[in-house]
Order: C-alpha cells, then sequence, then structure tokens
C-alpha cells in the first residue's frame, strides 16, 4: 500500500487560499463539528490550549472522518514533538517561535528520515503508516512532509529571509499577538506598524517562493489577508466562537422578560 499524497501540502503549494479554525478545546465532538463545518484544515493547538499527545490522538481521529486535514501545533520547537506528531498523522506541522535560521533547519531536519533528515525510526509502530500497513512509508514520507514555522518576534522579522530560504520550510506562519507584544504594542495586533511588519513578513515569504499563514479573530480582516494571498488562513478558534456566542445569548437572554426574542429551534 502506498502513502496518499498529501493534497494539504500540494493545494497550498500551488497558491490556494485554505482558510481554517484553531481547536483548543480537545473536544473530539467540536473538532467532528468544525471538519464538517466547510474549513480546508483545523489545527490542533498544542501551544496555548491543554492538549498534551495522548489528547491530540482522537482529535486527530475525528478530523479523519471528514473532509478537513489536521494540522498540530507542537509547543515548542523541539525535534522530538516533531516526530510525535508527524507520527499521529499530521498533514502538517506548525512549530512556534521560531527566530532563527538555525531552528528552521533543525525543524526541517526533525521533518524528515535520514539521508534527508534525522527523524526517527518508529513508523511500523505509528497511526501515520496505518501501523506498518503503508509499507513504503519511509521512503514515501518525505515528500508528504509539510513544515509551518512560526515567525512572532522582531527576530524573526529582522532573519526573515534566511528562514524563508530553509529548504525544507514549506511556509511562515505570523503570529500577530506574540509578534504585536514583542515590537512593544501588547494586546495591539492591529497597530500600523505591527501591520507592517506583518506585510513584509509575507512579502519576503513569497518572494522566497513559500507559503505564507497568519491567524485572525477580526473578521474584518479576512479579506485583508485574502487580498494579500495569504494561503494558510486562520479565520477563528473554537473557543473564542463558542465563547462570544455564549456571552451573546447570555445577554439575550436576560433582556428576555422585557421585550427581548430568543431564537432559536
Amino acid at each position: 500500500m502506498d502513502l496518499a499524497p498529501n493534497t494539504l501540502k500540494q493545494r497550498l503549494q500551488a497558491g490556494e487560499v485554505l482558510t481554517g479554525l484553531w481547536l483548543s478545546s480537545a473536544s473530539t465532538l467540536i473538532a467532528e463539528l468544525a471538519g464538517q463545518a466547510g474549513f480546508d484544515w483545523c489545527l490542533i493547538d498544542g501551544e496555548h490550549s491543554p492538549q498534551s499527545l495522548p489528547d491530540m490522538l482522537p482529535v486527530v481521529q475525528a478530523l479523519a472522518s471528514t473532509p478537513t486535514a489536521a494540522v498540530i501545533r507542537i509547543p515548542a520547537a523541539a525535534d522530538w514533538m516533531v516526530k510525535q506528531a508527524l507520527d499521529l498523522g499530521a498533514a502538517a506541522v506548525l512549530v512556534p517561535l521560531v527566530h532563527d535560521a538555525a531552528t528552521a533547519t533543525l525543524m526541517a531536519s526533525a521533518m524528515r528520515y535520514p539521508p534527508h533528515g534525522h527523524r526517527g525510526m518508529g513508523a511500523a509502530m505509528a497511526r501515520a503508516s496505518r501501523f506498518g500497513a503503508v509499507t513504503g512509508y519511509v521512503h514515501q514520507a518525505n515528500a508528504n512532509a509539510c513544515l509551518i514555522v512560526q515567525a512572532e518576534s522582531r527576530a524573526a522579522l529582522d532573519n526573515i529571509d534566511a528562514i524563508a530560504a530553509v529548504d525544507g520550510v514549506d511556509g511562515v506562519f505570523i503570529g500577530p499577538a506574540d509578534l504585536s507584544a514583542d515590537m512593544g504594542f501588547v494586546g495591539q495586533l492591529e497597530h500600523p506598524e505591527v501591520d507592517e511588519a506583518i506585510d513584509h513578513i509575507i512579502a519576503r515569504t513569497h518572494a522566497a517562493g513559500k507559503f505564507a499563514g497568519v491567524l485572525t479573530f477580526n473578521p474584518d480582516r479576512i479579506a485583508r489577508y485574502r487580498g494579500m494571498g495569504v494561503e494558510f488562513l486562520g479565520v477563528g478558534g473554537d473557543i473564542a466562537v463558542l465563547a462570544k456566542a455564549l456571552r451573546a445569548l447570555a445577554l439575550q437572554s436576560r433582556g428576555a422578560g422585557v421585550g427581548g426574542k430568543l431564537s432559536g429551534p
């Protein structure tokens, strides 16, 4: 049995704009719901949510029953974390806080089996190889590997050309929250200087022939990023969407006794 091609990677490299949702709830039910909602990808967040590797496995399995690709963000730039995310069957791995080309190079190597990298040889036990059923997995997996490194600091901004040029880095993702904070604009994700930095990272990433990504929780910003050709476009998160909806419902319900109207089935 051969390994199926990584269509998420192929579509991103072809320049398609693919939208996705952050999954932080550790809920398989919400993951399945999101996977059936029409997103191209969902990202299982291991950095800012209570999801360890055992928590991620059932979420990946829930997404597998949907048309939506599973992306995993590991907690830190550690090669052993990359290995475990790949073994779970992630279509792409997002690595946070990549400040320089040396870190990007290490992560690119961690994504690939020898002789092109140093990924550990444990495929026969991994979900990614269907537990050994994909007999040629170790020979085919390198071509499928999709690494996205996260630029979210002034250092990454300064080093963006070198980071984007690393062979094996497929895309660069911008973290506006951390980037704005590191630039001295805590909580000001849309500050003009932050926007200028984001625009620069996107432009330099595209100049290197790689795809660019960004996350926004502001629907008014989606058109802006689409217009800039951002291919890997995060448009919200499960916790944020649910919290906003529940707060709105609570406010609406408190006004129901004085002329408010509740909507629903």
